[in-house]
């Protein structure tokens, strides 16, 4: 019996719901969810139609479309990039195969020098110009057989090629090559008379600045500086600052130090840094 009834029929509805409450709202969904799958189905194919026909009126519209270009120009725009590459290709081997035109030489150089011709002629017709000058006369004229004079031009042109040719090679001063300076060697440079001269020599060469002395700076200053292997005071720096006029002042007194013993390594004076402290006091100021 089962196989002879619609599910979806009214009567099968009535045998689901046979004994049940028909007034609840299923039983109303239920009667009307044939309708409403019928009208899916419906809805379903025609999105299907349209979408179809949408397809195909936008295939029809590119081939017409490609149909209507003309298919000349862009075989002219090929062909006219191919051409322009080919005659780029010729004027290139054009060049290479075209060979360089023999030098010409500057009108400047080539002029007057030249040898005249003897011309025989008796002695009455032999002006005072035309007489012939002795050996001395000879040595002391500018120009000689054989020689050219750039000065004034030449017609040979072997040798303005040579001339034009020569190379003249500056002969190059040797840089000056930098001196090593040590930092410690085996014999150290010493101050004539000794540590105690040296800081008496401070103590009687050092200005104290006016500055300084007004605000009460006081410290100490190390300055290095270079004893060159002939015992003179090199580049002096400060390494460790205590005011800027204080500082000024100890560069300024290890530039007027006395030569040194210069340091020495393997029993040769060499370069080497020294290291100083200048000390500022103030008496009556601790």
């Amino acid at each position: 019996m089962a196989k002879d009834v619609d599910l979806s029929s009214k009567e099968w509805c009535d045998i689901v719901f046979e004994n049940k409450n028909k007034d609840f709202g299923a039983y109303t969904m239920r009667r009307k969810s044939d309708g409403r799958h019928n009208k899916s189905m419906i809805v379903v194919v025609i999105f299907i139609i349209i979408v179809f026909i949408l397809a195909q009126v936008v295939q029809t519209i590119q081939q017409k479309w490609e149909e209507a270009q003309p298919k000349d120009t862009i075989e002219q725009v090929v062909t006219s990039v191919d051409n322009a590459a080919e005659e780029e290709e010729e004027e290139e081997v054009q060049e290479r195969i075209e060979q360089p035109e023999p030098e010409a030489l500057p009108e400047e150089i080539l002029n007057t020098v030249k040898v005249t011709e003897l011309l025989i002629a008796k002695d009455e017709e032999v002006t005072k110009d035309d007489e012939i000058q002795s050996q001395d006369e000879l040595k002391e004229t500018q120009t000689a057989f054989g020689q050219t004079n750039f000065n004034e031009g030449t017609d040979d042109r072997n040798v303005v090629r040579e001339h034009k040719n020569e190379v003249i090679v500056e002969e190059k001063k040797p840089e000056p090559v930098k001196e090593e300076v040590f930092r410690a060697v085996e014999q150290m440079p010493r101050f004539p008379g000794g540590e105690q001269a040296l800081m008496k020599y401070l103590s009687t060469h050092i200005n104290y600045p006016t500055m300084a002395m007004e605000n009460n700076v006081q410290g100490r200053v190390v300055v290095q500086f270079v004893v060159t292997k002939t015992g003179k005071i090199g580049e002096v720096k400060v390494v460790r600052s205590v005011d800027r006029d204080l500082d000024k002042e100890a560069v300024r007194v290890c530039k007027t130090l006395p030569d040194f013993i210069p340091g020495k390594m393997n029993g040769q004076a060499v370069n080497v840094w020294y290291t100083l402290p200048v000390s500022f006091k103030l008496q009556g100021v601790n």
